[in-house]
């Protein structure tokens, strides 16, 4: 295997353990909503019926990037494809890279025929190669859109990892001017705060992912692959760096410009996904909660995504909220 695939490869595993998760530091438990116990209104009344790039979705939920590039990601992508086909939910891939770099087949297109798929790169790539590897990614598995995620932290810490980040906001706003398709521009896990979204709506960018801190920690899972004691010592204050989705969400959406927000970040059940309704994201990113059911199956992706959705149906009622909408304004303690 190449040395990007190794490193694919031990992202998954590493991904899995529970010393890379962040849960304690992610915020969604400040957040509470005020319980109505008469809401006058049954179950079956709630619709999670939602619409993301003038698609209609069943449920607001996008099934975060994941994987790409390395041996089990091709089976990991069909099960997850397979499943975002059936429960008409958003599917956004791991970064292309490797598939660009190593000429492999991106099946997604034919297991998730009319899914909204979104493909993904690095911003450094674009970087370094232009928006012409973009419109590489985004024909290459007919994208509904393109993510170009940001992780300068995670490169730190990775071993050869870029450490020249000139430039970078020129490409995306090169990519937005010249990409048909719409751009989302998301974290990995360390938050992006207003200051950066008013220069990312100045290019261009259409949505805006936050991915705070308090997810899966990609600085955790590259200090252990990092084998370099001295760069572990340098990287060690800034395992918890960054800013969590929770305090980020409403200044977000209190900008003049508001971008379009996604929740993600330590989104870990669909209370959560509720609660990133309420601060301001009308959809939720999760990845780490679906990656051990598509090591599985396609079935066990489809039980986790019933199970996140019925989570939130039972947010809405226990708030008195039929739809999304009501939800965006339900109130909470405190509040």
């Amino acid at each position: 295997m190449s040395n990007i695939t190794d490193r694919k490869a031990d992202h998954i595993q590493l991904a899995l353990a529970k010393e890379h998760q962040g849960a304690a530091i992610s915020g969604f438990d400040r957040v509470q909503f005020e319980h109505n116990p008469i809401p006058e209104m049954a179950l079956s009344d709630t619709s999670l019926n939602a619409e993301f790039l003038g698609h209609a979705l069943k449920a607001p939920i996008i099934i975060g990037a994941m994987t790409g590039g390395c041996e089990n990601g091709d089976l990991i992508n069909q099960h997850l494809a397979e499943a975002a086909e059936q429960c008409k939910v958003v599917l956004a891939l791991g970064s292309q890279r490797a598939a660009l770099e190593l000429d492999l087949k991106q099946n997604v297109r034919k297991w998730a025929p009319k899914a909204v798929i979104l493909g993904n790169l690095g911003a450094t790539q674009l970087q370094q190669q232009g928006c012409e590897l973009a419109r590489k990614a985004v024909e290459s598995v007919e994208a509904n859109a393109l993510v170009i995620h940001l992780n300068p932290l995670q490169e730190l810490i990775q071993p050869k990892g870029d450490r020249d980040w000139n430039q970078v906001l020129d490409a995306i706003h090169e990519c937005c001017s010249t990409l048909l398709q719409p751009v989302i521009v998301k974290e990995v896990g360390s938050g992006i705060g207003p200051t950066s979204a008013k220069k990312l709506i100045d290019a261009g960018v259409s949505w805006i992912e936050v991915a705070g801190r308090g997810g899966t920690s990609w600085a955790s899972i590259e200090m252990a692959r990092n084998q370099s004691a001295h760069e572990k010592l340098i990287a060690q204050p800034f395992i918890d760096w960054g800013m969590d989705t929770v305090t980020l969400l409403p200044q977000l959406a209190r900008l003049s410009e508001a971008p379009y927000l996604i929740g993600s970040g330590g989104v870990r059940h669909g209370l959560d996904i509720a609660r990133c309704i309420r601060l301001g994201a009308p959809m939720s990113a999760l990845a780490q909660p679906f990656l051990k059911p598509a090591l599985h199956s396609t079935e066990a992706v489809i039980e986790t995504l019933s199970i996140l959705s019925e989570q939130l149906r039972w947010t809405m009622f226990l708030t008195g909220c039929k739809n999304l909408q009501q939800l965006a304004k339900a109130p909470l303690c405190g509040n």
